[in-house]
């Protein structure tokens, strides 16, 4: 997508000059020639830079209080400043106040060329770590290579190119904001903005305002104007986490904003014009909620333009091991203390335990497991270190003490014993999928079968499922 740029300039032969340039380099512009169509045109829409002439004729403020004022309203706003009149004490106050840079007349086209894509440049870094301090610690990249995690990855390739709206469904934990993320990566908008918006946690006397932003007053004591997620994400994506959380009264606001890529803001009359890709999670059944009364149906259509699922972490035990992996990882990176190495038997009594929580869950117990897990820092972790919720559920094979029952057996007892017990915790890791369970443990899938006819272990095969 095109950066815009608004020009502001007295002299109309200056203002058509640097359209004419700018237009030339794919960038769309806009113009203003003096404060109050400057900041008319700022506030009707947010632009990507500003180039300000810092003397104005016939204007109510000069270039450093139109400066001022878009520093305090709108401050990522990079701001160039321009002038033919300039002094070295002008430009650095124009520096101080917060403008990126500062441009004497008459000017090459090259030089102007060139301070527009660094400060364009350095706007956009300057939002990357703002938004990586914000969601520090997220993951960007859905791990596995099960048949469920492949698949969701495969249609994110398909639609993220796109630009059709996505609701992505799926329980708490499982990665819909991840999957997001991937999308609005691999967009023509990924040098644009992600917003995020949590409408789960948000107060629903909020909504409208963190949405559509409020509009400044003549009151001194009102609050200043400010930007809502729709007009922060122009250009970008906005991510309406939790959805089915908005209230019925703001849902039907966002399906006008929707429809008419416009909105006003809570306390404002001046209709704002954005370019916003929407992408909603939910770990609801809309169409329970639509029945009962919840959730407008017109909504639900404009948003599910391509419905995708996130897999729970049950769908895909054998991604449990890597994803174990890689979190313990990334702990030690972030904590800055030595990695634990997790056993075979604590990978496997991870993929026997159904998570709850998912693989939000997941993360958060290999990280209790980094601190907390008794031994030295190069002794393995083994399934008694694990966390009684966890470890209760592993598999009886992995809890077997060898000094006590299996000793007393005879050697054919015993050998069943152990098989039926080995071979419960391998179907149990596997979620009950022959298939995969044959190849781990080496058998044909109709030797398989066999033996577990004959130790009496039950068994649904759900590779078909799967």
């Amino acid at each position: 997508m095109a950066h815009e740029i608004l020009i502001v300039d007295d002299e109309p032969d200056i203002r058509a000059l640097m359209e004419g340039i700018l237009s030339d380099e794919g960038y769309d512009t806009r113009v203003a020639q003096n404060s109050d169509t400057a900041l008319a045109a700022f506030r009707a829409r947010r632009p990507s830079l500003v180039i300000l002439d810092i003397w104005l004729q016939n204007s109510r403020l000069d270039g450093l209080g139109i400066l001022e004022v878009m520093q305090r309203e709108e401050p990522q706003v990079p701001i160039v400043m321009i002038s033919g009149h300039g002094t070295i004490e002008t430009a650095v106050q124009a520096i101080q106040q917060g403008a990126y840079d500062f441009i004497e007349k008459p000017f090459k086209s090259d030089r102007l060329l060139l301070i527009a894509e660094r400060a364009l440049e350095a706007a956009r870094l300057k939002r990357e770590v703002s938004e990586l301090k914000l969601r520090a610690g997220a993951e960007t990249e859905l791990l596995g290579h099960s048949s469920p995690i492949s698949q969701l990855r495969n249609a994110i390739e398909r639609v993220a190119p796109t630009g059709s709206r996505v609701l992505i469904s799926g329980p708490a934990g499982a990665g819909k904001e991840v999957a997001a993320r991937m999308i609005h990566a691999r967009s023509r908008r990924s040098t644009e903005p992600f917003v995020a918006l949590n409408c789960a946690t948000l107060n629903p006397s909020r909504f409208e305002e963190e949405l559509f932003g409020i509009e400044a007053s003549n009151d001194p004591q009102a609050p200043p104007r400010r930007a809502g997620v729709l007009e922060r994400a122009h250009g970008g994506t906005l991510l309406l986490d939790e959805v089915a959380d908005m209230p019925l009264e703001t849902q039907g606001k966002i399906v006008r904003a929707l429809q008419e890529q416009g909105f006003e803001r809570v306390g404002g009359a001046t209709r704002i014009k954005v370019d916003v890709r929407v992408i909603a999670t939910t770990n609801r059944d809309l169409a329970t909620e639509i029945g009962a009364g919840r959730f407008r149906e017109d909504l639900y259509y404009r948003l599910a333009v391509v419905p995708l699922r996130a897999p729970s972490l049950r769908e895909r035990r054998e991604d449990v091991p890597v994803l174990a992996r890689h979190f313990m990882t990334r702990s030690a990176e972030i904590s800055g203390v030595p990695s634990r190495e997790l056993s075979e038997d604590v990978l496997a009594a991870l993929q026997a335990y159904d998570w709850p929580g998912n693989v939000r869950q997941l993360r958060n117990l290999v990280d209790w497991l980094l601190i907390m897990a008794p031994g030295s820092v190069g002794e393995p972790i083994r399934p008694e270190m694990l966390p009684p919720e966890v470890g209760s559920a592993a598999p009886a094979a992995l809890k077997l003490d060898r000094s006590s029952e299996i000793m007393t057996l005879p050697l054919r007892e015993a050998r069943e014993l152990f098989e039926r017990q080995y071979l419960e915790a391998q179907l149990l890791r596997f979620g009950g999928n022959i298939s995969r369970t044959a190849n781990f443990v080496g058998m044909e899938r109709s030797a398989l079968h066999r033996k577990l006819k004959f130790l009496g272990v039950q068994a649904e095969d759900r590779a078909a499922q799967l």
